[in-house]
């Protein structure tokens, strides 16, 4: 069932789904090519010893994201239920979009790290809320493979990025011409220290895709009937009855999924960078990565459907475990750039980018329609605390190793944890969305 909404409604929640969390993954991407000279400006972190300053505070602020996201998807999935998926849609981007671009203008660590926190609790929200409405809108056949593209969407985000690294002096000089009439004090200010100011000033721009949520995106007519029909929810009904068994297997779930890709997977630009030491060659590593996780989600979602939910969980575990230590333990030695190593590349970023195809696909028809967006917004989002932990300790095991290949080893051994909690879960392929 998909209510009264038309075709085009149907088109227009996707595509503000997609681009919303597109626009999520370019926030996120951005951040590593602007944090650094951020905190070195801040810091005033200059020499030999500006790393072992800037690193406790990069760490920091990542985690602060991390944190903020998780709490984003619980407190905009609740208002999703409460509100409707349109309007808490729109409130979740305006956070995202207006608090990046105040970082713009901070004056201490402590003020960028506040306003990432913030800025991720709009990202956090809107995957649940774009995940809930594209579930609710579109007919049960076509859900697989709406879900797969808006696993996609982030690393669409993500090698938009990857190219604005390649030229990031040109990118942020680009930018410079288009505010030639402001003040030349100013210009220079944002300019100033790779332009950093101004890289953030861009993460403003998705604040402009709310009028288009606001004037063509069509409510879910789910969640008008489910507002007719029960009392209001709470976010404490997720962990009612049966509820609470299905909440704590979802948030394990999608926590395996991000501790693997924030442990481990995140850092392969780093350590192309490390062991070439060439930025070009670390943002080649990121643009084929992130092709691979653009093109497999699609793929695991609709293999999702044509088998069934928890094999294809199974299936991404045993793949992701695998293609992990080939690339990290086979190139741990004497690493070389080259084709093999961006093909190794590309499959692991794709394939554990799979659970981002899947999880959009599987969450969202774990609750009923009253708690839905809050239900896969705290599912999804408590994974991010999972990982936020997990990125302390990938920290730790890089400072004890020395080495990316190694610490990329240990830590996608969580995937064999999926394996476990996956046989504790429920298999929901042909059953209607609960009401």
């Amino acid at each position: 069932m998909t209510g009264t909404v038309s075709a085009r409604g149907r088109w227009m929640a996707l595509v503000a789904a997609f681009l919303g969390w597109m626009f999520d993954g370019m926030e996120i991407g951005l951040f590593p090519i602007a944090g650094r000279p951020a905190l070195r400006e801040l810091l005033n972190a200059t020499g030999p010893d500006a790393d072992r300053i800037i690193g406790p505070w990069f760490s920091a602020i990542v985690a602060a994201f991390l944190l903020g996201a998780a709490l984003g998807g619980v407190v905009f999935g609740w208002l999703g239920d409460r509100l409707g998926r349109v309007r808490a849609m729109i409130l979740s981007v305006l956070t995202y979009s207006l608090f990046s671009g105040l970082c713009a203008l901070v004056e201490t660590p402590m003020q960028l790290a506040a306003l990432r926190f913030v800025a991720s609790m709009g990202m956090g929200g809107e995957w649940a809320l774009g995940v809930a409405l594209v579930a609710e809108v579109w007919p049960s056949r076509s859900r697989p493979l709406m879900a797969g593209l808006i696993g996609a969407a982030a690393n669409v985000g993500f090698l938009i990025v990857g190219f604005v690294a390649l030229g990031v002096s040109r990118f942020v000089e680009g930018l410079g011409d288009l505010m030639s009439f402001l003040p030349t004090p100013w210009v220079e200010a944002l300019l100033r220290n790779s332009g950093w100011r101004m890289i953030f000033l861009v993460g403003a721009v998705p604040a402009l895709l709310t009028f288009g949520i606001r004037f063509f995106v069509p409510e879910s007519e789910k969640w008008k009937a489910s507002r007719t029909s029960g009392p209001t929810p709470v976010v404490a009904d997720i962990f009612r009855g049966g509820l609470r068994r299905t909440t704590i297997l979802g948030s394990c779930l999608a926590g395996v999924a991000l501790l693997g890709t924030w442990g481990a997977v995140q850092f392969l630009p780093a350590w192309a960078a490390q062991f070439t030491k060439d930025p070009q060659k670390a943002a080649w590593t990121q643009i084929v990565a992130a092709a691979g996780a653009i093109v497999i989600p699609i793929a695991v979602a609709l293999l999702a459907e044509r088998f069934n939910r928890r094999m294809a969980y199974i299936g991404l575990c045993a793949a992701a475990l695998v293609v992990c230590q080939i690339l990290f333990w086979g190139f741990r030695v004497d690493p070389q750039f080259g084709a093999p190593f961006l093909v190794m590349a590309f499959l692991v970023n794709g394939i554990t980018g799979g659970f981002y195809g899947w999880l959009p696909l599987y969450l969202p028809e774990l609750f009923p329609t009253r708690v839905r967006a809050t239900g896969a917004g705290f599912t999804y989002n408590a994974g991010r605390v999972i990982a936020a932990v997990g990125t302390v300790g990938s920290g730790g095991l890089l400072s004890l190793f020395g080495s990316y290949a190694v610490m990329g080893s240990v830590m996608s051994l969580i995937y064999l944890a999926g394996f476990v909690v996956i046989a504790f879960a429920p298999e929901t392929k042909g059953r209607p969305l609960p009401e």
